[in-house]
């Protein structure tokens, strides 16, 4: 009897420093950041790794930016939250308490690393000739964009829509409802995320012009040139940021706190 005792004690022991030793970190992101987490996470894994620390494995979990917010609510345990938008990782402490008020001054530039703006793909040539945002009113036009309310990528394209409507019609804000009105009625798909709308894009050829991040139409450029398409970053647009937190009661849960910390550092 002793001796099973011991047994069981001896392997309970054993499972709870294999799991110390072989660590996971789950990074909640945005739909179309995949590309960037891949090259980024096996660098730092090796990385922490020589700093004398156990190993690490980054998992990556991927949709539109307020859906991935909404599952963490909901219980997803994720150690890192790297979104498209503010107010997505505001809500983890507004109505989860899962983050303090002050996140954004834990790490530099308000806790986003990097920043980019919106950008038009259209086919090869141009053959709608659009420029700027008003080209995009037009009948003749359809567009491609995920939903602003399941994407941040789909919120800030309809905020600089609005931004570039209202700053023509000099404040009116009737005339830019008006405006928003037609611009919106162009959509061909509302994807739920800016990958999907990629697909719908690229893949299954639907709409003229693309809205995205100018990240992921210069990325689409570059991974899909045969086929053809040309970036188009309109006089008028808007600021996006990128802004990352650790989640704390879920690192102290997990206990990966201090990896976590590293990482987003």
């Amino acid at each position: 009897m002793k001796l099973n005792k011991l047994k069981g004690w001896t392997l309970a022991t054993l499972l709870i420093s294999g799991s110390a030793s072989a660590a996971e970190l789950l990074n909640s992101s945005y739909d179309v950041s995949r590309e960037l987490f891949a090259a980024l996470n096996p660098a730092f894994e090796t990385q922490w790794q020589k700093e004398g620390n156990p190993a690490l494995t980054i998992k990556q979990s991927h949709a539109g930016s307020s859906k991935q917010a909404l599952a963490i609510l909901q219980g997803l345990r994720a150690d890192v939250v790297t979104y498209n938008q503010v107010t997505d990782v505001q809500i983890l402490h507004d109505r989860g308490n899962l983050i303090p008020a002050d996140w954004q001054a834990r790490l530099p530039n308000n806790s986003s690393p990097f920043y980019s703006t919106m950008a038009f793909l259209v086919r090869k040539g141009n053959p709608k000739q659009i420029h700027g945002w008003n080209d995009l009113v037009r009948s003749d036009v359809k567009l491609v964009f995920p939903n602003p309310k399941t994407s941040g990528n789909g919120r800030y394209t309809y905020l600089a829509a609005w931004g570039a409507a209202n700053l023509q019609d000099g404040g009116d804000q009737a005339k830019s409802r008006e405006w928003m009105k037609r611009f919106l009625g162009n959509v061909e798909v509302f994807d739920t995320g800016g990958r999907g709308a990629t697909t719908t894009f690229v893949e299954r050829n639907l709409g003229d012009v693309l809205i995205s991040f100018e990240s992921e139409v210069k990325n689409i450029q570059k991974q899909y040139g045969d086929a053809g398409y040309e970036v188009i970053v309109p006089p008028v647009d808007i600021l996006a940021e990128f802004p990352v937190a650790w989640v704390d009661k879920n690192v102290e849960r997990n206990g990966t706190e201090k990896a976590a910390k590293a990482y987003l550092n």
